[in-house]
Parts: structure tokens; C-alpha cells; sequence
């Protein structure tokens, strides 16, 4: 049975709670963990640090659920526009944004020759929608109302809060893990290794190692789950709002062409983008670790939506 946008906006909900919860786990487990095997306490002296790292862990989450959209654009760039300052841009926003229903998001700007495009808020009603000036002075009015269609469908089927949470709690992960390699480094570990020698120590000086190196995989892991899928369908989403497969199907062309690398992109919000931000994306992109499908993969399903379309809208000749 197919699943309708109800479904997905609710999958998302779902996919957001359990990505806050996951997050104050891990945290809280980390926290502890470094506690022992920093100060060389026992288990149950630990629990007062792991209480603060959850704590601690709420707070972060609750700085990504309110401010992760501005985090976001500020790492990106982005400016926010007005209406008089690109009159055909604002026109097609508001035109998606009636046709799907939605209330109409704030226009950003980032100032790259790169092409790309990204969406992003917690919810319809503070949506942001933001684009290169690569991508603004490259594309036709067609081509650019097949991309903002992709961006609002990732607004209407809620696909921006879960993917804000991540960009945020990703890098949040990243840090944490590159400030324990530093600590290690600089001898924070050999101190503890030379002061303690018991078994139990040893087991958490492991985990602690094996921390640094599993949380960046782990981060990518959660991308790769969240972005291809969705991906696919805000395409489909996107011709249902413009009825039109082509104008997506070459804005995607063009970007695959575009060998300019986007400055401002990290691993953190790398999946928010309409394409791999990373060159050349589209070798990478049919690697297991891409946070994208294929460009070419994904043109070829649009173009066979526009043909079915034309088959369905053919006159029967008896």
C-alpha cells in the first residue's frame, strides 16, 4: 500500500523523537564513560557526571530544536532577501507555496557560484528556503521552479526538522569526538594508563578509543538512513507541485555539471542539500557512504514520470 504525505509526515515526527532520544543516550553513556576513565572513579561516583551530561545533552537538543535553523544558515552563509530584491524568485515561492498549501518560507541567499539549494526550519510555519547565486543566475525560471518545488516538498512532508536536528547533533558529534582525540593526544590517556592498570580501567581507556574513531562513522551512518530515500521522494513530490518532471530533471543536469565546490558546506549538513555539496559528487554519490542517490539515477525516474504522463494523455487511435 502506498504511503501517503500523512504517513511520511508522521515517519518524520517519529524519526525526530527517536533521533533526540538517541542523542541524550549516547551523550549520557559518553559523558560517563570519560569520567571514568578520566578521574579513575568507580561506577557508582560516575553517575553524578552522567546525570550532568544528560543534563547537558537536554540543553544541546533543545539549542537544535530552537535555534538549529539559524545555526545552520549562519554556517552556510546564508542571507536572508526581500521581495523587491529578486521579484521572479519570491514569485515562484509563493506560487509552490499555494499550491502546496504551505505558508510562505523566508528566501535566503548565499553568496557562492556553486550550484545548490537547501531547505530548512522546524516546521511549515518557520520554513527557510535557501539557494547559491551560482544556482539563481544559472538556471531558467522552470529549472529553478523544479528545485524550489524539491525544497518545499522537504518542508511540507517535515523532512526539514528531522534533517536540522541531524546537521546540528552531527556536528555536535563530531566535535566531541575530535576534542577526546585531542585529549588523548596531549596525554590525557597515557596519565591514566600510568596511574591505574586494573582490568576495569583498561576496558573503559577501550571504549573511550573506540569511541573517537566509531562516533564520525556513526554520524555519517545516521545521514546515509535519513537522506536517499527522502530524496527520491521530494523529486516525486516536486512534479506533483509543478507538473512539470523536466524543469527538476534538467535543474539536475545543470547541477551535475557544476564542478564548483560550495566553500561554506561541512559533514554536518552536508545531506541537507539538493545535491552532494562535495566533488565530484556524482562519482562518490554511487558509493555506499553517499549521503545522496545518483544524479543520473534520479533523472532517469523523473523522465520516466514525464513519460508516463505524455502515454497516459496520448489519444487512443483505434
Amino acid at each position: 500500500m502506498p504511503r501517503t504525505f500523512r504517513d511520511l509526515i508522521a515517519e518524520n515526527r517519529r524519526k525526530s523523537a527517536f533521533l533526540v532520544v538517541g542523542f541524550l543516550a549516547f551523550f549520557t553513556i559518553t559523558i560517563y564513560v570519560f569520567t571514568l576513565y578520566a578521574t579513575g572513579a568507580d561506577a557508582r561516583a560516575g553517575l553524578l557526571p552522567a546525570l550532568g551530561g544528560l543534563g547537558l545533552g537536554a540543553i544541546l537538543a533543545f539549542f537544535s530544536y530552537e535555534a538549529g535553523a539559524g545555526a545552520i544558515l549562519a554556517m552556510s552563509g546564508a542571507k536572508p532577501i526581500k521581495k523587491e530584491d529578486d521579484p521572479q524568485l519570491f514569485n515562484v515561492v509563493e506560487e509552490l507555496s499555494i499550491a502546496a498549501g504551505l505558508p510562505m518560507p523566508r528566501v535566503y541567499l548565499i553568496d557562492d557560484t556553486a550550484m545548490n539549494a537547501f531547505a530548512t526550519g522546524r516546521g511549515p510555519r518557520n520554513a527557510v528556503v535557501a539557494i547559491t547565486k551560482g544556482l539563481r543566475d544559472r538556471l531558467n525560471r522552470e529549472e529553478l521552479q523544479g528545485v524550489l518545488a524539491h525544497e518545499m516538498s522537504h518542508v511540507r512532508n517535515y523532512d526539514i526538522r528531522f534533517a536540522m536536528l541531524l546537521a546540528v547533533m552531527v556536528g555536535l558529534l563530531a566535535l566531541l569526538a575530535d576534542g577526546f582525540r585531542r585529549w588523548m593526544w596531549w596525554g590525557g590517556g597515557r596519565r591514566r594508563s600510568s596511574r591505574d592498570g586494573n582490568a576495569f580501567m583498561a576496558v573503559i581507556a577501550i571504549f573511550a578509543i573506540l569511541f573517537s574513531i566509531v562516533a564520525p562513522i556513526l554520524g555519517k551512518l545516521i545521514q546515509l538512513a535519513a537522506s536517499r530515500e527522502r530524496e527520491y521522494l521530494a523529486d516525486a513530490s516536486a512534479v506533483e507541485l509543478t507538473r512539470n518532471p523536466e524543469g527538476l530533471a534538467s535543474a539536475l543536469e545543470k547541477l551535475g555539471k557544476d564542478q564548483e565546490v560550495l566553500e561554506v558546506a561541512n559533514r554536518a549538513t552536508q545531506h541537507l542539500y539538493i545535491v552532494n555539496p562535495f566533488k565530484p559528487f556524482e562519482t562518490r554519490s554511487r558509493g555506499l557512504l553517499s549521503t545522496h542517490p545518483p544524479l543520473d539515477e534520479r533523472i532517469r525516474r523523473l523522465r520516466a514520470l514525464e513519460g508516463a504522463a505524455e502515454r497516459r494523455s496520448s489519444p487512443v487511435v483505434s
